[in-house]
């Protein structure tokens, strides 16, 4: 990139540049690499501390703890996870989290890193301090920094997470496609891009207090109803009264208080709150029971009220 640069000011200034100025360009940045690859070579250890939170039910100590451990963060890939398995590779081979893509695609390493949900594949190691690594808030461990997700996941696919046709437009399976314009797509920007690592839900203090209780009366947290949202406005979708008829519970929306922590920690720089204060809007503009002949149609416009042909 500096050879690039370099010739780019040359051109700009003279209109050309000669074979010896690219000569010289391309030494310089030669050099500089040699001179980084000695600074690297002569690099000190510099030490960082980790602080990890141990729990193992089949261990003789079955209280949890915190167990320290030191790296040399010089001689370690920038992010948190990459220190987990160094340390899982090189000092602890029982230390047990979940990972998988390395690459904040997957959601599988959610974790709490100094008091914030993160991603530890794309949290960056802080220089300085000791950094403290616990499992997601409020969930069950299962050990180490794993957690069990089966409620989280069983109260996603409460919500239906998949399309239903249109009951008056399909003929037979794989006979027609469901095309949607591109203003129609624009509308589920910021929804379909959940990762279900449920950071966002775990940051929420209602999730905590409700979150666990026995349906259909429990709140079924940020990340769940930011995926019911995002079938709602799909207009591909033909359940749309049929999915509002199931969200009416007061438990499940309304225990929301826009506290907002959901989309402070969310990685993927989503916004659940938004999203449930636009389904509480949609909710309120939707009669409880339409009419027959038009059950499985979708609105035209996710954020109008219904129109009066359309409902009772």
């Amino acid at each position: 990139m500096s050879i690039l640069r370099t010739l780019l000011r040359h051109a700009f200034q003279s209109r050309y540049f000669s074979i010896a100025e690219f000569k010289r360009a391309q030494n310089k940045a030669d050099k500089g690499r040699d001179e980084k690859q000695k600074d690297g070579k002569k690099q000190s250890p510099k030490m960082k501390t980790f602080k990890i939170y141990r729990f193992d039910p089949e261990g003789n100590n079955k209280k949890p703890k915190m167990q320290s451990y030191t790296v040399d963060i010089n001689d370690c890939r920038p992010m948190v996870l990459d220190a987990l398995m160094k340390i899982k590779m090189e000092q602890d081979s029982t230390l047990a989290f979940r990972k998988s893509c390395r690459e904040g695609i997957c959601g599988s390493c959610g974790v709490n890193i100094d008091g914030i949900n993160r991603l530890a594949c794309l949290h960056k190691i802080r220089p300085r301090g000791t950094t403290k690594i616990y499992p997601l808030p409020h969930m069950y461990v299962i050990k180490d920094l794993i957690v069990d997700m089966n409620k989280f996941l069983a109260q996603h696919n409460r919500i239906k997470p998949y399309p239903i046709p249109k009951e008056l437009c399909v003929k037979s399976e794989g006979d027609q496609q469901f095309l949607q314009s591109i203003k129609d797509r624009e509308k589920m920007d910021g929804l379909v891009e959940c990762i279900l690592c449920a950071c966002c839900s775990t940051s929420c203090p209602e999730y905590w207090w409700h979150g666990h209780t026995k349906p259909p009366n429990d709140f079924l947290g940020p990340a769940a109803l930011l995926n019911a949202y995002r079938w709602i406005v799909d207009t591909r979708d033909g359940a749309t009264h049929e999915r509002l008829s199931e969200l009416r519970n007061y438990y499940n929306v309304y225990r929301c208080h826009q506290i907002n922590n959901c989309t402070s920690v969310c990685p993927k720089r989503l916004e659940p709150g938004r999203a449930i204060s636009q389904l509480r809007l949609y909710l309120s503009k939707f009669k409880k029971k339409p009419k027959p002949d038009m059950v499985g149609k979708a609105p035209s416009d996710p954020y109008k009220a219904c129109p009066k042909d359309e409902c009772e």
